[in-house]
């Protein structure tokens, strides 16, 4: 009885197989990646002190974690029947016919995330405040990567699918909000000082005019 039903059950699920493995990879990129950017926001901000070095470490493993979740997402998608794209279907923007507006904004969001994550280990090279200005494009790419999941993932219209892209992407939400808050002051702060500092010189220059 039990044979029976496994080998039912390999007959339902065996031509499915490749569509159900790219399904699993893409939910997993799309939690490990919410997670990994709400460490990075963490290692930005002022929420967590004393502990960077360890955020920074596991910021690293989940971003390696998500390239390695879209990489199978992608690629397993090759031996679907159903879709049978091409590697350029996978990998070339607006190539696929299939919802190709929501396929490319994951095949965007994919290359943007695996250049911004592989330029860590150029940053010495590229300069470090300029990696980091850039670094900061990855939050778009993050976005595109939500907006791909919800346009074109199967279950994207599923309750328990949304519910767990809302507590995935709240925190990360959360978290921008209060570092944006958390900067706002120190910006003003900064403004005020650059004001001070070209009135002093103003009136440096009056004064050096009227002798």
């Amino acid at each position: 009885m039990h044979t029976t039903d496994a080998n039912i059950l390999a007959t339902a699920v065996g031509p499915h197989l490749f569509w159900l493995a790219s399904r699993a990879a893409g939910i997993a990129a799309l939690l490990l990646s919410s997670v990994s950017v709400c460490v990075g926001l963490l290692i930005g901000g002022r929420l967590v002190k004393g502990h960077r070095q360890e955020l920074r470490v596991t910021h690293e493993a989940l971003s390696l974690a998500t390239l390695a979740a879209l990489g199978v997402h992608g690629v397993t998608l090759l031996g679907d029947a159903y879709l049978h794209p091409s590697l350029g279907d996978i990998a070339i923007p607006f190539l696929s016919g299939y919802r190709t507006l929501w396929t490319s904004m994951g095949i965007v969001a994919f290359w943007a995330l695996l250049a911004l994550g592989l330029s860590y280990y150029a940053r010495t090279r590229i300069g470090v405040q300029r990696w980091r200005r850039l670094h900061r494009f990855a939050a778009l790419a993050w976005i595109l990567g939500i907006a791909h999941s919800l346009g074109e993932g199967t279950d994207a219209g599923q309750t328990w699918f949304l519910a767990m892209t809302a507590l995935a992407v709240a925190p990360a939400i959360l978290l921008a909000l209060a570092r944006l808050l958390d900067s706002a002051p120190v910006a003003r702060a900064g403004n005020s000082n650059a004001i001070a500092r070209a009135r002093d010189s103003a009136a440096v220059t009056r004064a050096g005019v009227a002798r």
